[in-house]
């Protein structure tokens, strides 16, 4: 069985969950391919998708929140594509497949398997819409565009989509959640559609010994007795991740626990203002790509507080969980899947500080600390352990290829 993989990058949150299985995939005997967007030519179909979007986006803020997907790389006699049995697309926006070029693929007469990482398969454009749920009917009226109306761009792709899209693509979405929500709308609601997670490899996310998270700690400057937040974000500042609610959160936790010792770990590019609203210590490490710091970094904590408004299925809570770190956070798209409440941390409804920080202040006074982080890996081994993920896809793969047979 040969799989090609096809997904943008190699890196943000969809790539590496893309390159993860096919690390899954090759671990358990299936030739996996993998086809991004640098290795199939020019840089032109991104810039060119981004300047069409120009004259329709609301203001600089949505510019990477909207994907039109009208040029593309035209992939149909790639060597890759022409040897392949099963073509599976992640996450494909920002030009490298324009609808055509995915309604080619799937023309192609082998099965295509199409993991969702966000809202985009099903919606007008957007990756994800907050409050709106026009995606239900047929768009439209969309909040991201200059001058929305009933037939505006929005609307003119969702009818491109129901036009292009074969219903013979198998849907598979990271989360129930996603799932859910694929399912109520107006294009993939008669669609098969099925919930596989991420894969994570848990010999490489794991949890480190006491010594080298006191090691790791001391090598920052963090008190011995102090309690470590971890918080992630590719961007602080994007507004989808919550940083405020983490700010507020905390402060109610030094205003109803005063003098607590605790210290907390930023991952990802900040701003020192940023930093300076947060009435704890901080210590800011910045873009971490060295896996082996990262995993430190989990280890190292006492709780990942994940704010986030929207999610799909996160690679950090994974990760976290993996290296034995309970997790807190809001009860927003897959997360209270991965993390049961009060079993692997804590879920607070979304935007509500006020039990944010009741979830913190309860993981710091957790009666049996080493129970807790023994469930969080726990929940990993069993539910996205390398080998528990691969084995879903692969009997996926084997039922489109007796299909297609």
């Amino acid at each position: 069985m040969k799989v090609l993989l096809l997904t943008t990058y190699p890196h943000g949150g969809a790539g590496v969950a893309c390159r993860r299985l096919q690390a899954a995939l090759q671990v358990c005997g299936v030739h996996a391919s993998m086809l991004t967007a640098n290795e199939v030519g020019s840089k032109w179909p991104f810039y060119a998708e981004r300047l069409s979007f120009l004259p329709y986006e609301r203001d600089k803020s949505v510019r990477f929140s909207f994907s039109l997907a009208n040029i593309g790389h035209n992939l149909h006699q790639h060597p890759l594509v022409q040897e392949a049995d099963i073509i599976h697309f992640h996450w494909i926006n920002q030009g490298f497949l324009s609808l055509k070029n995915i309604h080619r693929l799937a023309a192609l007469g082998k099965p295509v398997v199409w993991t969702l990482h966000d809202m985009w398969a099903f919606t007008g454009g957007c990756h994800y819409s907050s409050a709106c749920d026009n995606y239900k009917t047929s768009c439209g009226n969309c909040p991201y565009l200059r001058f929305p109306g009933p037939q505006d761009l929005s609307r003119r792709i969702w009818a491109r989509k129901k036009k292009l899209f074969p219903e013979t693509i198998r849907i598979v979405t990271c989360s129930n959640w996603l799932a859910d929500v694929a399912r109520s709308s107006s294009l993939l609601q008669r669609f098969a559609i099925q919930s596989i997670p991420n894969p994570i490899d848990i010999n490489v996310f794991q949890p480190v010994g006491e010594a080298e998270r006191r090691q790791f700690r001391q090598h920052l400057g963090i008190k011995p007795d102090s309690f470590v937040l971890l918080f992630v974000a590719m961007k602080v500042s994007d507004q989808r991740k919550g940083f405020q609610f983490l700010i507020e959160s905390l402060q109610i936790v030094q205003r109803d626990h005063p003098g607590q010792a605790i210290e907390l770990l930023v991952l990802g590019k900040s701003e020192p203002g940023e930093m300076a609203a947060l009435p704890y210590p901080v210590h800011a490490l910045g873009m971490v790509t060295e896996t082996a710091k990262l995993t430190l970094a989990y280890a190292a904590a006492d709780v990942f507080v994940i704010p986030s408004l929207e999610d799909n299925l996160p690679n950090t809570v994974m990760e976290a969980l993996a290296c034995g770190t309970p997790v807190v956070g809001f009860n927003t798209g897959g997360i209270p899947e991965m993390v049961g409440h009060c079993q692997e941390g804590y879920i607070a409804p979304q935007g509500n500080s006020a039990l944010l920080a009741e979830g913190i202040y309860w993981t710091l006074r957790h009666p049996a600390p080493g129970q807790l982080r023994q469930a969080a890996r726990g929940k990993v081994e069993s539910c996205y352990a390398n080998p528990v993920v691969a084995r879903q896809y692969i009997a996926l793969y084997e039922q489109a290829l007796r299909e297609y047979a």
